[in-house]
């Protein structure tokens, strides 16, 4: 399985394939017909790794765990919830997640990204996975106070630096139950797998492309497990997806 990454030298930023250990430049499409070409230089311990993809849009499910929507105290929903994370808070791993002055308790969400690989509007179910690129790692960073106060969550959610991916993208179009887990310095807060949504991978491509369009890039956050918690300067937050690898942040308060 190829894992897509978007990295940066001093001179040049670039798409590259890391296949059995080696990483190597690509030519063509990555959302397409592509070819991996040289070794880069060092490989990953020598270059600045970005976000793998730039969305224009992450579309996030709300409660599609049970125990989750548990913790949080609310009803299983009937259908998807969703609610839309802006560009302008994305950021790759290793980048600084910070956190605004007053807003109260900020959170970690470990969550499961399907990273769309084409236009899809209207997708039915039996062919969602053929508009999937791979799969990423994302965190779902939540001002929960805020959250909790408005009717809406675009502004919990919509902080910049509140939407780390990365950090690759792990070349599939299978749903098997992938292992999701967040952490929080060296500690366990989070762990289950895509196994126990409520909404499945497929049933969540066909819900959101009834309603908008999605483009190459774009990213469907698939709900976080039990075990959301408090984030504070100083800590540094990792979600760790089997296959795809780890997404890691340092936090600092604003």
């Amino acid at each position: 399985m190829d894992h897509l990454y978007r990295v940066a030298t001093r001179d040049d930023t670039f798409h590259a394939v890391q296949r059995d250990g080696v990483l190597l430049r690509i030519s063509g499409d990555p959302f397409g017909a592509y070819t991996a070409g040289v070794p880069v230089d060092g490989g990953l311990a020598r270059v600045r790794v970005l976000p793998p993809v730039l969305p224009s849009k992450i579309v996030c499910v709300g409660l599609n765990y049970t125990d989750h929507a548990a913790e949080m105290g609310k009803a299983l929903p009937a259908e998807p919830l969703l609610f839309m994370k802006p560009s302008t808070a994305v950021i790759g791993t290793g980048d600084v997640i910070r956190l605004p002055p007053g807003v109260g308790q900020v959170h970690h969400e470990a969550e499961l990204g399907i990273v769309i690989g084409r236009r899809a509007h209207r997708v039915p179910r039996a062919r969602a996975l053929d508009v999937v690129l791979g799969f990423t790692c994302v965190n779902d960073v939540t001002a929960r106070d805020l959250q909790q106060k408005d009717v809406q969550y675009t502004r919990a959610k919509g902080f910049d630096t509140f939407a780390p991916i990365g950090p690759c993208v792990a070349i599939d179009r299978t749903d098997a139950p992938r292992r999701v887990e967040g952490w929080v310095n060296g500690e366990r807060r989070q762990a289950s797998d895509t196994g126990q949504l409520i909404f499945g991978l497929a049933a969540l491509i066909e819900f959101v492309t009834f309603v908008m369009t999605l483009e190459p890039g774009d990213i469907i956050s698939t709900g976080t497990p039990s075990g959301v918690g408090p984030l504070v300067g100083g800590d540094v937050v990792k979600v760790q997806v089997e296959g795809i690898g780890e997404l890691s942040n340092p936090v600092e308060q604003e």
